[in-house]
Formats: structure tokens, sequence, C-alpha cells
């Protein structure tokens, strides 16, 4: 049985961070948008220090095998939060062994300890295996996406 330690990023875990993106260029096939080199290491050290965003990696054998991103988000209705869980990859040679489930059994305990409502993700359409994986840990919600681009003040 492999064993698979969870940890959450701090401030110092740097290096870390940007192993995480090289995961991600790779799992995602989009190293433009997730690369190793950017952003600089005291935009990441701030990052790292916030504790509304919540850095998870998980690791066989000391190697980075997995992570995810999320987002805490303070709710203005009720005095509580929801954890937004915005990327999760889990390296090709390591899936179907249970880190990505590892991954958001640590984010569920952390949405707990917070005080958090829930937890949500979306998937895409297609995405066969991200849906199958969210199924079996939550409950479905069919709803529309849509990306309000910036715009500048006239």
């Amino acid at each position: 049985m492999t064993t698979i330690a969870i940890q959450r990023l701090a401030t110092g875990d740097v290096e870390a961070a940007r192993d995480l993106n090289a995961l991600y260029a790779d799992a995602f096939a989009d190293h433009e948008t997730y690369r190793r080199d950017h952003p600089d290491d005291a935009w990441l050290a701030r990052q790292l220090a916030k504790e509304a965003i919540i850095l998870l990696v998980a690791r066989i054998d000391g190697r980075i095998v997995g992570g995810l991103t999320a987002y805490e988000l303070p709710k203005l209705e009720a005095a509580r939060s929801e954890i937004y869980l915005y990327d999760l990859a889990v390296a090709e040679s390591v899936r179907r062994r249970g880190v990505a489930t590892a991954l958001i059994a640590e984010l569920q305990h952390i949405a707990a300890e917070t005080g958090a409502w829930a937890a949500f993700v979306q998937a895409d359409y297609g995405d066969d295996p991200a849906v199958a994986l969210y199924t079996k840990l939550g409950v479905r919600e069919d709803v529309l996406h849509f990306d309000l681009p910036p715009r500048p003040r006239p």
C-alpha cells in the first residue's frame, strides 16, 4: 500500500508551489498559464501567507504527485464561508490510487475546522473522470457558468 502524505503549503513553501504549478501545467496541458517561473517568489510567498488561499499537495515518497488550489469565500448573508475548489490535478503515473480523494478529504477537514458551510467544485462536460469523482464524493447540481470579462470605466 502506497502512503500518500498531504501537506498544506505555507509562506516558506514557494518551491513546492512552483512544483504544483508544473504539475498543473502537465495535467492540464497548459504550460503557458501554469508556468514554473511565474509569478515571482515575493508574490507566491504573499499568497501562501493568506489563510483564505488553500494549497494542498500530495506526496508519495517525497515527490509531489497531486495537488489542489482552493479559496475560502466569506459570505455576507450569514456568518459563514464556502470553499471553492478551483484546481485539482494528479500525476498520470499515480491516478486511480486515491490521491485526489485524499486531497479532497483534507479540504473537507479544513472546511470543517474553519466552519465553512460547504466546499464546492465545478467540472466541465466531457471530463468524465472528474465528474465521476465528484459524484462519488458530493451532491451534483447542474448549473450554468458564465465568465464576465473585466471592462474599464468609460
